[in-house]
């Protein structure tokens, strides 16, 4: 009885191995390669498949997701011999099992090194500040290298970032003092313009003071213009109206006897503030006869009045 128990048990643990051995489930974006008795056989895509025991077995799993390879730091010299520190981060993706199995050893292993090779060829013919400025170009021609370089061996180099440039203490200072002239020569530029500005608009705001000054100037002589000739104007009318109704009112009766006797009382008047004024005064011929001058004046006045 106890060897049959034993002889079960065997006959359980045998049943097991072989459906172990026969049974395979390849999980999604996985790719198996089976060798049959030690030769490559087929590779199994994800899903349930059967292999034979003893004869087919499981040589390499791949992953066909992407792959973050990290490629260590390296020194590299730029196309004006500065020495510079480079890190960078290798994206890389199986698209064919059979040839990254038998292709190479270590597809991981080969891409890190030959990423590391090539960003040392690359970075030797670009000078330190395009290696600064260019970085987009300089991963690009890291990855076109690689990719033509992996295809045989199953890989598609997807994309290469550089995560970090380290440089000598030396060349730091020098880009600092560099970037600090850089700084202070657009500061100076900035502040030059700021005055030049601000001259021009004093300049602008002193010419559009005098245009303004010289406007008002122009108006107000055009105002005092229009002003004296209106004030001319009033007279001239005024003194042609009074002279109008001074013709009209020595034609009135009596208005002759009212004129001669207006005009004998100006000349007298106006020859007693001559005489007030003057210390030594000339006396006219016809002073004796003053009514002579004034019916000359009204004889005068009267022919006006009827011309």
């Amino acid at each position: 009885m106890d060897s049959l128990a034993i002889l079960s048990l065997g006959f359980a643990v045998f049943v097991i191995v072989i459906i172990v051995k026969t049974a395979r489930i390849v999980p999604q974006r996985s790719n198996y390669v089976i060798e049959r008795l030690g030769k490559y056989s087929r590779t199994l895509d994800s899903g349930f498949h059967i292999l034979i025991p003893f004869i087919d077995k499981v040589a390499y799993v791949h992953t066909l997701k992407e792959e973050v390879i990290d490629v260590h730091r390296q020194a590299c010299v730029t196309k004006d011999n500065i020495q510079v520190g480079i890190n960078g981060v290798l994206y890389i993706q199986v698209i064919d099992a059979h040839r990254a199995s038998y292709g190479i050893n270590d597809y991981r292993y080969a891409a890190s090194q030959l990423a590391q090779t090539t960003m040392r060829s690359v970075i030797g013919q670009t000078s330190l500040d395009k290696t600064f400025e260019e970085r987009a170009k300089i991963n690009e021609a890291v990855v076109q290298a690689l990719d033509e370089a992996a295809a045989p061996w199953g890989i598609k180099v997807l994309r290469y970032e550089i995560s970090d440039i380290e440089l000598p203490t030396s060349i730091k200072d020098a880009l600092e003092q560099q970037m600090r002239a850089e700084r202070e020569r657009r500061a100076a530029i900035a502040k030059s313009e700021g005055e030049r500005q601000a001259m021009i608009n004093v300049s602008e705001g002193q010419k559009q003071e005098v245009i303004n000054m010289s406007e008002a100037e122009k108006q107000k002589q055009i105002n005092e213009a229009e002003g004296r000739a209106q004030e001319i104007e009033l007279i001239a009318s005024a003194t042609a109206e009074g002279l109008r109704k001074i013709a009209l009112a020595i034609n009135e009766p009596g208005g002759k006897e009212a004129v001669n006797l207006r005009v004998a009382e100006q000349y007298v008047k106006e020859f007693g503030n001559l005489a007030k004024a003057n210390n030594s005064m000339i006396i006219p011929a016809e002073l004796a006869n003053i009514g002579g001058a004034v019916a000359s004046i009204t004889d005068i006045v009267k022919g006006m009045s009827k011309s």
